[in-house]
């Protein structure tokens, strides 16, 4: 099986993105010009779920005041990946950020169905993905 490439993970990502994967409570915000906006704590977590390693949280503040939260991951070696740092004006600061344990997610009430539905539509992606890869390596000539 060929093995998946961080671009693969984030193309499947991006395209799932939807009104119905965002946080709720800004579901009404969230259109296709800024499709990264408020999928971070989703987004995260599912590539957590893909490619392990710590879950990092910052603060947004706009005016010095705090109002949001932004998630993102760090991998080994300290490389940090942020698929929705885009979503972000330019009035929108996000703080240095600090590991966050990853809370189970029987313990979820807030986001339980985004996640389980970006997850999904990326496991699908990917699966397609790998399906058509394999098509065609066992298309071309040993």
């Amino acid at each position: 099986m060929t093995p998946l490439l961080l671009t693969d993970i984030e193309r499947a990502i991006r395209s799932s993105w939807s009104a119905e994967t965002c946080t709720p409570e800004f579901r009404s915000r969230w259109t296709t010009d800024n499709p990264a906006r408020d999928q971070c704590g989703v987004t995260a977590m599912v590539l957590n779920d893909l490619l392990g390693g710590e879950l990092i949280r910052g603060e947004v503040h706009v005016n010095g005041e705090r109002v949001d939260y932004h998630w993102w991951n760090r991998l080994g070696m300290g490389v940090e990946i942020d698929l929705t740092r885009e979503q972000f004006g330019p009035e929108e600061i996000v703080t240095e950020g600090m590991v966050i344990a990853r809370p189970p997610v029987a313990e979820w009430s807030r986001l339980r169905e985004e996640y389980e539905l970006l997850r999904n539509r990326v496991a699908e992606r990917l699966n397609r993905q790998q399906a058509a890869v394999s098509a065609t390596a066992s298309r071309q000539p040993s």
